[in-house]
């Protein structure tokens, strides 16, 4: 495979359609490479417009949805971020490089420890992975600029919602097959927020063992 033809397709032909137009974030996505993200089983797949498998029914997120999150959250070197959902720790790679500092929280410890070994082989320094239910967030490194919601969930949880600092960000894709939207979540002061409807999609639920506690 030609990589670097492989990942300039997956700009100019996934990405960029899909209304990715912030030249900043399609620069990243062609620096940053997701191969080395990618389980060796599945590496064929690196630039593909699906979810590739990681294992543990964890998914990595299609290349225009990665876009898309960036684009909506805006990182700013001064920002804090909130990752729930490290995966293999592409997103965390493409958050870290814009970001001051990243706390990515990853419930299945073996995928933890796969994100972390990424970030290093990448030269990630500021971004830490921890092992823990992240639908409750962090609220030891809280308030966060920027959260993001790194799957599916039936609604925003309030605890992860309280952790926005004034003027913050949160991205996450709320509802259940067949039905799911990608909001954007703005907080103008303590406890004010705007929701913003940014697409539809369909991706796999964030794994968590408190799923089921999440209501409308």
């Amino acid at each position: 495979m030609n990589l670097e033809k492989a990942r300039f397709n997956m700009v100019g032909q996934q990405i960029r359609p899909w209304n990715v137009l912030d030249t900043d974030v399609l620069d990243l996505l062609m620096a940053m490479k997701r191969e080395e993200f990618v389980p060796v089983a599945h590496q064929a797949l690196a630039f593909a417009d699906l979810e590739i498998p990681l294992g543990h029914g964890v998914f990595m997120l299609p290349p225009r949805v990665e876009g898309r999150i960036m684009q909506a959250v805006q990182v700013r070197k001064s920002d804090k971020v909130l990752e729930v959902g490290a995966g293999s720790g592409f997103l965390t790679a493409l958050l870290a490089t814009k970001a001051d500092h990243v706390y990515a929280l990853e419930i299945v410890p073996e995928l933890a420890e796969m994100a972390r070994a990424n970030l290093e082989r990448a030269g990630i320094v500021n971004a830490q992975v921890e092992v823990s239910d992240g639908s409750r967030g962090a609220v030891t490194h809280a308030p966060y600029d920027v959260i993001v919601l790194g799957g599916a969930m039936p609604a925003i949880p309030q605890e992860v919602l309280g952790q926005l600092k004034a003027g913050g960000r949160l991205f996450a894709i709320v509802g259940a097959a067949p039905c799911m939207a990608a909001q954007l979540v703005s907080c103008s002061a303590p406890g004010v927020y705007q929701t913003e409807t940014l697409f539809e999609t369909l991706v796999e639920p964030l794994k968590t063992p408190e799923a089921s506690r999440f209501v409308f």
